[in-house]
């Protein structure tokens, strides 16, 4: 919207649903127009209940239009998918946005030089703002955690809508959002393990059902861990009698850095199609940077590396797979969550309060599944150094913390800790999750924080090769459900995803059952570095050139061998500091 008072909108599709006539901006009624990126799973029955006779297309989006002139902005609820919006109201004068629950697909937003702009697409704002320079506080946040909460973004003046929020944009520009969703951890202990296990496959099963809505097509992403595998499995199995493609990448560096023997076992055991990308040294020079561009913000690890170049492979076959996105928030699968309540447990023991609602498990019964902690060493070590038995939102912290980790190589004041403590205890100790349940507040944190960071990745790798990726556990009814499960049933004797596992058993081969190694699609970036090579040419490169060497948030240049001392080889910290770079200079330098 313009300061005189024109209004633009404009849209590049991905078809999906009614490949010919769904094509957008839509015009409805009355004058109201959209422009929607995502899918809206229930929007058959949508469309029955507005009254089908009334429609001119077989598309959510039209769907959409017309529960808006219905309900006005209560329509964001009756909507079960992904999806970000925006809709401009003639009688209103105002423009309604609106953004999923979970923050699935992206929508930004800045006052410009010249009125208020909205996109998918952070890049798309940039020429539009008046000056470029990055926001110390997101950066903070960065540096701390690797992603940035809430609303802000690294581009100082551009904001997203966050999750859940939807509301009103005036020609004045003023943006009016309101949170219309909130997950509630009010715990059941009505219902017997056997009930909950019930609910959890129906309500899984039809979550995969609504996912597989498309006119096109649908595979999957297989990693060869419990959450990939689970989905995969029961599409396959609503599938029965067609081709199903399953997608899988693997390193040449060795077995640490390849799971596609648990994707083949998924394959052979259910009748699939299994694409393996072979991921090399070569593939991440050539493509970090388009990568980085793509992300809009660097975020969450190195795993978008491989995600890109899996996403590349499924574009030669497919528009459209599911993936296994919000099970280890959801259900508990970080190994974190074993660190942090194995000294809980400890001071449980020594203090005579194991019986507190604070721990679900005893020291005891948690020993057994410790070997998961196995390739955390260094993160444990890191952990303990600095004392033990803090209150438990200042463990946590201190756990999912980077900011301490980067040695002397940070300026002073380029990350406030405090800020960024107390930032985390006000998701951490949310009025909508209850104060005893230690794996609650842990998994709470990660789900409102870590997931739409990984969302994000998710969603800029496969759109950046004209693909849809789809997240079967992240359906509002199944998120909802599983709020309510007692974290004895979920973290029972300390083992990640117990629900899951037991759940569907016959859904899962043994082997991925058993395993106690998930690894998170790790990257060999340290191996490259550290051997010589194009990469370690290319990242010397860039941090020894005249910008890389001063920036204002680093106290000295980037010493890589320095970096990597002490860290394992599945070290965040130079990922952190080298996507930052690439994305200030694209972004801020441009």
């Amino acid at each position: 919207m313009s300061e005189d008072g024109s209004v633009g909108l404009a849209h590049v599709r991905l078809s999906i649903i009614d490949l010919i006539a769904g094509a957008q901006p839509m015009t409805g009624d009355g004058g109201h127009v959209i422009t929607f990126n995502g899918e809206i799973y229930n929007f058959i029955e949508l469309r029955e209940e507005l009254g089908p006779e009334r429609f001119h297309t077989q598309s959510d989006t039209e769907v959409i239009l017309r529960a808006y002139q219905r309900w006005g902005p209560d329509c964001v609820s009756r909507l079960r998918g992904m999806f970000a919006f925006a809709i401009w109201d003639p009688e209103k004068q105002a423009l309604f946005l609106a953004r999923d629950r979970f923050g699935i697909k992206p929508l930004y937003y800045a006052r410009t030089r010249t009125g208020f702009a909205a996109a998918s697409e952070l890049k798309v704002l940039v020429p539009l703002l008046r000056e470029r320079r990055v926001n110390g506080e997101a950066l903070s946040e960065y540096l701390s955690f690797q992603f940035c909460l809430g609303e802000t973004t690294l581009l100082d003046g551009v904001h997203q809508v966050a999750a859940a929020h939807a509301g009103y944009i005036g020609r004045d520009g003023v943006a009016d959002l309101r949170r219309y969703w909130e997950v509630h951890y009010d715990i059941d202990f009505d219902h017997t393990e056997y009930w909950f296990v019930e609910r959890l496959q129906a309500l899984m099963e039809d979550s995969v059902r609504m996912h597989l809505r498309a006119d096109v097509e649908v595979g999957a992403y297989v990693s060869g861990g419990v959450d990939s595998s689970m989905v995969a499995a029961i599409a396959r199995e609503q599938r029965a009698g067609a081709r199903f493609q399953i997608f899988n990448g693997r390193f040449a560096e060795g077995p640490a850095f390849d799971e596609s023997g648990y994707a083949r076992s998924v394959a052979d055991s259910f009748g699939m199609q299994l694409h393996v990308a072979d991921i090399t040294e070569d593939d991440f020079v050539d493509s970090i940077e388009r990568i980085v561009y793509h992300l809009d913000q660097p975020v969450a690890g190195p795993g978008s590396f491989p995600q890109f170049a899996v996403s590349r492979l499924v574009s030669r076959h497919l528009k459209v797979v599911l993936g296994g996105q919000g099970g280890d928030e959801i259900f508990g699968g970080y190994a974190r969550y074993l660190i942090a309540y194995f000294e809980q447990c400890i001071k449980g023991a020594l203090e005579g309060t194991l019986d507190s609602g604070n721990y679900v498990v005893t020291y005891e019964s948690i020993i057994p599944n410790l070997r998961t902690l196995e390739q955390y060493k260094p993160l444990i070590r890191e952990f303990w150094s600095s004392g033990l038995f803090e209150d438990r939102d200042r463990r946590y912290f201190r756990l999912i913390n980077r900011a301490n980790t980067f040695g002397d190589i940070l300026a002073p004041g380029a990350v406030d800790s405090g800020a960024a403590f107390e930032a985390f205890r006000r998701i951490y100790w949310g009025g909508n999750v209850g104060k005893e349940s230690y794996f609650d507040a842990m998994t709470h944190f990660d789900f409102k924080t870590l997931l739409p960071a990984l969302l994000q990745v998710e969603d800029r790798m496969s759109m950046a090769h004209g693909i849809e990726s789809r997240v079967p556990f992240l359906d509002h009814p199944l998120v909802e459900f599983a709020a309510t499960i007692p974290a004895d049933v979920k973290f029972k004797s300390g083992e990640l995803k117990r629900l899951l596992r037991i759940a569907f058993p016959h859904r899962l081969p043994q082997a991925i059952l058993d395993r106690k190694d998930k690894m998170g699609f790790p990257v060999p970036l340290t191996h490259w570095l550290r051997r010589g090579g194009r990469t370690r040419e290319f990242v010397q490169d860039l941090f020894a050139s005249a910008a890389g060497r001063h920036r204002p948030y680093l106290a000295r240049p980037v010493d890589v061998d320095r970096l990597l001392d002490g860290q394992s080889v599945y070290s965040r910290n130079l990922w952190a500091l080298l996507g930052l770079e690439i994305w200030h200079r694209r972004f801020i330098d441009g």
